[in-house]
């Protein structure tokens, strides 16, 4: 008895120890928060709101897990950066993605201690903790590449029609509107349109569109538009040099994935086809030996 006793101590130590040191490195890991205005601070909470306003931590146990992981380990902005880079969809909000951490993070490790009968699939946490944001990265990755996808051809349209005598605006309106279907990049600058007819001016609305996208070359054509606007420079110029650039980084990307080809072969070729190949020529002979005897 007094075995079994203390077997269950040394357990809960060991879970509530994995939980300390999860806590503590993830802790370290966050950047420091910055001093905000008492501005900012106030706009961070509006904007918030509309997200996280579903909380009800003094009725919901689950909304409790939810507010404490939230505060403790700075999640609001990044959960709010990760919704926007996924093209602000109705499903998942923010608050369904902290949703999802929370609950991921105990249903994984109670599926590792039934599976194994151990409670040493306590130290998954962390696994079921980041799963949703790993799942999330890959989608967003996804979005990026379509935006690269006809991003250059994007900017070469714009160069045409700002040459013909029409600013950048009109530009994106019009490959706006001779789209046959919207691809994501085409979306996003129709949202920026659309901001800027509710009021925002246009270096917030381009800054907001470079944000939503968080892709360089998206980021590179924003600073080079704001530079035209504030300099007065010559914009076909300038988009002339940036389509060109953009072309050379595409073909130098692929000669380096080309180049990379043949090492990523490696592995499978010895996990697979070798051992493939060798079974395929040895069998034979050692179903030979074996029928015949081995004769020395």
């Amino acid at each position: 008895m007094n075995g079994v006793m203390f077997s269950l101590m040394l357990n809960l130590i060991l879970a509530i120890g994995a939980f300390c040191l999860f806590a503590a490195v993830f802790a370290l890991l966050t950047p420091k928060q910055e001093k905000e205005e008492i501005v900012d601070v106030a706009a961070q909470r509006f904007k918030s709101s509309s997200s996280f306003a579903r909380l009800q931590p003094e009725t919901k146990f689950l909304d409790r897990i939810a507010v404490f992981c939230l505060h403790t380990f700075h999640l609001e902005k990044p959960l709010e950066q990760m919704h926007m880079q996924l093209g602000s969809p109705d499903q998942p909000q923010p608050v369904d993605i902290l949703y999802y951490k929370v609950i991921l993070a105990v249903v994984v490790p109670l599926a590792m201690m039934i599976m194994f009968q151990t409670i040493w699939g306590i130290l998954f946490v962390p696994l079921g903790f980041y799963l949703p944001d790993i799942v999330l990265r890959s989608r967003i990755q996804k979005r990026q590449a379509e935006i690269l996808g006809n991003f250059s051809t994007t900017v070469d349209l714009a160069a045409l029609i700002i040459e013909s005598g029409l600013d950048y605006l009109t530009a994106f309106e019009r490959i706006i509107n001779i789209a046959k279907k919207k691809t994501v990049l085409e979306e996003e600058l129709e949202k920026t349109l659309n901001e800027i007819k509710l009021g925002y001016s246009r270096r917030e609305a381009l800054e907001r569109f470079a944000n939503r996208t968080d892709v360089n070359e998206v980021r590179s054509l924003v600073s080079l538009i704001i530079q035209s606007d504030e300099l007065g420079t010559s914009l076909v110029d300038l988009l002339r040099n940036f389509s060109s650039d953009l072309r050379s980084r595409r073909m130098s990307r692929a000669e380096k994935l080309a180049a990379q080809a043949s090492t990523k072969m490696l592995f499978p070729l010895f996990l697979f086809i070798f051992p493939t190949i060798f079974i395929l020529i040895l069998s034979p002979m050692i179903k030979g030996l074996l029928s015949q005897g081995l004769s020395f």
